[in-house]
C-alpha cells in the first residue's frame, strides 16, 4: 500500500483519502506509532519556490537507529554525506538526477522525485500501526483521520495536528477555517486529460474521480496560468500510481504539454 504527496499540497493516505494541506512547517509524514519501539519515521518540510509552487525542501527519516537526511542531490546518513548507491544495515539508498529511492528491509520503500512528489510504500504488517499525514493504515477511509470518536476534523486541522514542534522554529499553521473552492468549471478539462487514450490501462486500477478532483483544485489554484506545475503534477502522479498498480500508461507528455 502506498501513501503519497505531490504537486499543489495534495496527499493520498494509505486508506485512499485524497486531501489538500498547504502547511510549510515540518510534519510527520508517516511513522510507526506503536507505543514501545518505533521502527521508522519520515518527516517532511515544504517551502515555496521562486514561482510560488510548493516543493519538498527536505525529508528526514529514521530507520531503526539510522538517520537519513535528504535534499535534492544530497544524501546524508548519520551526519555525513554519502555517495549512492549506499548500503548499510538493511537500508539501500539509490539516487539519480530524477529520483531518490530508499529500500528498508523492515518493509518500506520511499521514492522522491527531488521536487514535489513523495511516495512511501509499506508492508501490511504495519496495518493499524502508523500515524502522520498518511493516516493510520487501518483500511477504512475517513475513520481515525477525519473522524475520531465523536470528533470530526477537516483536512487542515488534521494536517496541523501532525506538526513536529521545534523549539526555535517559527512557522504559521494554515487557517483551519478556509474552505476549498468547488472548481467545477474545470471538470471537463480534467476529465479529458485523465481519460485520454494514454491512460486506457489505468482506468480500472485507480479511483479516477479523486484525481479529477485534485486536478480541478490545481486549475483553480493556478488562476488560469498555464504553467506546467498546475497541470502536470497531478497527471504525473496519476501516471506513477497507475504504473505502481501494475498498469502501463502510454506516452502522455508531448512537446507542447508537460
Amino acid at each position: 500500500y502506498v501513501c503519497s504527496t505531490w504537486g499543489n499540497n495534495h496527499f493520498k493516505t494509505f486508506d485512499g483519502d485524497i486531501y489538500q494541506f498547504p502547511g510549510l512547517c515540518e510534519y510527520n509524514f508517516v511513522s510507526d506509532c506503536r507505543e514501545a519501539y518505533k521502527e521508522f519515521s519520515v518527516h517532511i518540510q515544504r517551502a515555496l519556490d521562486s514561482n510560488g509552487h510548493p516543493e519538498i525542501q527536505y525529508i528526514l527519516m529514521k530507520i531503526k537507529d539510522i538517520m537519513v537526511y535528504l535534499k535534492p542531490n544530497l544524501v546524508v546518513v548519520d551526519g555525513r554525506i554519502v555517495k549512492t548507491p549506499y548500503y548499510s544495515s538493511g537500508v539501500l539508498i539509490e539516487s539519480n538526477e530524477i529520483y531518490t529511492k530508499i529500500y528498508a528491509k523492515l518493509g518500506m520503500v520511499l521514492m522522491w522525485n527531488q521536487q514535489d512528489a513523495l511516495m512511501v510504500e509499506l508492508d501490511n504488517k504495519f496495518n493499524n500501526h502508523t500515524c502522520g499525514l498518511c493516516g493510520d493504515y487501518n483500511g477504512i477511509q475517513i475513520y481515525n483521520e477525519f473522524i475520531k470518536g465523536d470528533a470530526s476534523y477537516n483536512s487542515i486541522t488534521y494536517g496541523n495536528m501532525q506538526k513536529i514542534s521545534k523549539p526555535n522554529s517559527k512557522c504559521e499553521d494554515p487557517d483551519e477555517t478556509q474552505a476549498l473552492p468547488s472548481c467545477n468549471e474545470h471538470r471537463d478539462e480534467c476529465q479529458k486529460l485523465l481519460t485520454s487514450s494514454a491512460f486506457a490501462d489505468c482506468r480500472l486500477r485507480l479511483n479516477l474521480e479523486m484525481y479529477i478532483q485534485a486536478c480541478m483544485q490545481d486549475k483553480c489554484a493556478c488562476n488560469g496560468k498555464d504553467d506546467s506545475f498546475c497541470l502536470c503534477s497531478t497527471i504525473s502522479e496519476y501516471s506513477r500510481q497507475c504504473s505502481h498498480a501494475g498498469g502501463r500508461p502510454g506516452e502522455w507528455r508531448t512537446q507542447s504539454f508537460c
